[in-house]
């Protein structure tokens, strides 16, 4: 960096940065992570990487029998793409304001006009400056929650294609009602913590989950654990990254580089979320709550998926 007021480079460096990580989900959830590592007040990059983790073992997950026998390969490819994309958009516009924190640190960079250069939503803006001032770490990482929830509401919620395809499908209607997802924090010690996943498609659900979640994985108790499975457990998309340390039986879904290709996606024209809609005041209230083992609850409901999908087989 030559010039700390030449700002098509501190651009250029971000861009090109953003677009070396946001490869595929194995990728971004290790940027996120090691981000994290370095700046460990950003909470959020710590919450993102497992999330992320999650999302993976989610793609992988299609690829194991009862899903390839209950749904037809349209419907995981439409699944799949739920996913990354969404994967991809939040990673898109979360990891250029954290390059633009990290340069902010190491030069004397106006963090506002770079957030502007890179279409950051008026309302991040807003609160990198209440951050700058104030170094409120709880409030910052709600605000991170808040924002990429709303980032991804229009292009892939509520986008036409996925909304008919996926959200209104049977499959995904018999997984919400079900509660069959569920975000897990998993440790080496046994034991898995996260929340089951409803009302997924409701962004007030969601950022709700994103901080009961958050609540958890820096619970005191727990995450000097899943900090022990992160930093020790590298990630690769499949559930063996933490079933090895459970007894558990079933197949286990494969590594995410063996069966998915990169994906190139079409950027689109980012709208102000927040200039359109706004915020509602209970999305800025934490969320508090003791560390939830759903271990058992979680593996109980995937054995059921395997007894229908055995007995499936015998009929068909």
């Amino acid at each position: 960096m030559k010039s700390n007021n030449n700002y098509q480079e501190y651009l250029y460096y971000i861009i090109n940065t953003t677009r070396k990580h946001n490869i595929d989900n194995v990728s971004r959830t290790k940027a996120y992570q090691e981000f994290y590592l370095k700046h460990p007040e950003i909470k959020w990059a710590l919450l993102a990487s497992i999330v992320s983790r999650n999302a993976g073992w989610n793609m992988t997950d299609l690829q194991l029998p009862p899903f390839k026998k209950i749904l037809g390969c349209k419907e995981r490819e439409n699944l799949f793409m739920t996913y990354e994309r969404a994967n991809w958009l939040i990673f898109s516009d979360a990891y250029p304001q954290l390059l633009v924190y990290e340069l902010s640190k190491e030069h004397d960079l106006s963090i506002i006009n770079v957030l502007k250069e890179l279409h950051v939503s008026s309302f991040m803006i807003r609160e990198w400056k209440i951050f700058r001032k104030t170094t409120n770490k709880e409030r910052l990482m709600i605000a991170l929650i808040i924002n990429e929830q709303n980032v991804i509401q229009q292009p892939v919620i509520k986008q036409p294609y996925f909304k008919r395809k996926v959200f209104f499908s049977i499959p995904y209607l018999i997984q919400n009602n079900l509660m069959l997802n569920a975000v897990l924090l998993p440790t080496d010690k046994g034991r898995l913590y996260g929340y089951h996943v409803h009302g997924f498609t409701n962004v007030t659900n969601r950022i709700t989950l994103g901080k009961r979640l958050a609540s958890q994985l820096f619970h005191p108790t727990i995450y000097p654990a899943i900090m022990d499975f992160i930093l020790n457990i590298e990630h690769t998309g499949s559930r063996k990254d933490y079933e090895r340390f459970y007894s558990i039986t079933l197949p286990t879904s494969p590594m995410l580089r063996r069966v998915y290709p990169v994906i190139e996606h079409q950027d689109i024209i980012r709208k102000d979320w927040y200039k359109l809609g706004g915020t509602k005041k209970k999305w800025y209230l934490p969320e508090k709550g003791e560390p939830n083992d759903i271990g058992k609850q979680f593996y109980m409901k995937r054995n059921l998926l395997y007894s229908y999908y055995d007995i499936k087989c015998i009929f068909d």
